[in-house]
């Protein structure tokens, strides 16, 4: 049997008037050979498909696909190293593309860019993971200065204010320095509504940037593209470092996802052609504040219940009874692996931080000198009292003339009841 290209040749030969006899002068193929093919009856044999390097690993790709979500082909690549791969990308990708997912129809943006040290852009993603067989979320916090491209991303519990403010601070920490405007989504914990063209802030998010002088600025609204750098990171995350990542708790998942972000930072980027490593030294951000005008925004009132616990993040952590601090309201900070439990500006206690929810830490003197409830006394009940009524006494009525200087005109009894 004939190749393929070889009877593409016979056919385009024909369509040109070319006779049979010309045809077989040319390509030395028999007449009666290419009067079979010309009348279409076989076809041209396939080539046997050669075994490929990536052959071994389509199952696991499959899995990383179908399983873990993971789309990215430089991701799959460098774990493909890491299990012997030896092929190429372009192998890789070629398997890949049949098995993504078809996408939505997009629309031409023009990209917008700032100049150095003027942005930063913030926003906030939802993350699932499986524990004990149940499907539970975590919140991704992700940061990107709008020149370098440098990236910051955590993860958290929660996503309110408190902790928004939180995560600004340890990604300003990570980028050493403050950038003029910081753009969020509008979302509550930022932007409470709009009154006409006039933003009403967040007071507490206000407060903050108002305090280390830089400028909050939110996107338009229903246009995601305002803040493309930080959605694209956030699909990077989504597509790139989540997709089978495995993690013991919370405080092991942010470390990882910081060497995550420190890899990625020494890559070269496809916008900027440039590693964000290298452009951040451009930014010129603005100097942190130092000392307790930096600590004090992330602190979070909580309240200390009566057997002498503080609940921050659903973890329970021990005060000293020697503070007296039952049923009063407390300040708590992280910075780093560690708790802080503040009253009054003076640091009452610490803790090293537990990611696990449900957990107790109990301090060492949380109870020294506190009684049993079985032993403790009942406070005393508040008491009226009944007296007995006053007795009357009887005055002349000559007593009362003569301190008022009344003469009376008529005799009157000797004696009244005062």
């Amino acid at each position: 049997m004939l190749r393929r290209q070889t009877v593409h040749t016979i056919r385009d030969l024909a369509a040109q008037g070319q006779s049979i006899r010309a045809i077989a002068e040319q390509t030395g193929i028999a007449r009666n050979t290419i009067r079979k093919y010309l009348r279409g009856r076989p076809e041209a044999a396939p080539r046997p498909r050669r075994g490929s390097k990536l052959d071994p690993f389509h199952d696991q790709i499959r899995r990383w696909v179908q399983e873990d979500r993971l789309l990215n082909c430089q991701t799959m690549l460098e774990r493909l190293r890491a299990r012997g791969y030896t092929g190429s990308a372009s192998i890789l990708k070629a398997f890949v593309s049949p098995l993504r997912p078809p996408r939505r129809g997009q629309r031409t943006t023009q990209r917008y860019e700032t100049k150095p040290g003027d942005q930063l852009q913030i926003d906030w993603g939802e993350f699932l993971f499986e524990q004990d067989g149940q499907v539970r979320k975590l919140y991704g916090f992700t940061a990107v200065l709008g020149y370098s491209r440098m990236r910051f991303v955590c993860f958290t519990k929660r996503c309110d204010v408190a902790t928004l403010i939180r995560c600004t601070m340890l990604a300003c920490d990570y980028l050493e320095g403050l950038p003029r405007h910081i753009l969020a989504d509008r979302m509550k914990s930022v932007l409470l509504q709009m009154d006409g063209s006039t933003p009403v802030w967040n007071p507490q998010w206000a407060d903050f940037l108002a305090a280390i002088g830089v400028t909050p600025r939110v996107c338009r609204a229903y246009t995601p593209q305002t803040k493309g750098k930080v959605e694209r990171t956030i699909r990077v995350v989504r597509e790139s470092f989540w997709p089978g990542v495995r993690f013991t708790d919370l405080a092991d998942l942010n470390r990882q996802a910081l060497a995550w972000c420190d890899r990625r930072n020494q890559v070269i980027h496809a916008t900027t052609r440039a590693k964000p490593v290298d452009r951040w030294v451009e930014e010129g951000l603005q100097p942190l504040p130092s000392g307790f005008a930096w600590e004090r925004f992330a602190l979070e009132d909580r309240r200390v219940t009566s057997d002498g616990f503080v609940s921050f993040d659903g973890v329970l952590y021990g005060v000293p009874a020697a503070a007296q601090l039952a049923g009063r309201l407390v300040q708590v900070s992280v910075r780093g692996a560690t708790v802080r439990i503040w009253s009054h500006g003076q640091a009452v206690t610490q803790h090293p931080l537990q990611p696990v929810s449900g957990t107790q830490v109990v301090h060492p003197e949380q109870w020294a000198g506190v009684p049993p409830a079985r032993t403790t006394t009942t406070p005393p009940t508040p008491l009226g009292h009944q007296v007995a009524p006053p007795t009357p006494v009887r005055r002349s009525l000559a007593e009362y003339d003569a301190r008022y200087g009344v003469v009376a005109d008529v005799a009157e009894p000797a004696e009244v009841a005062a």
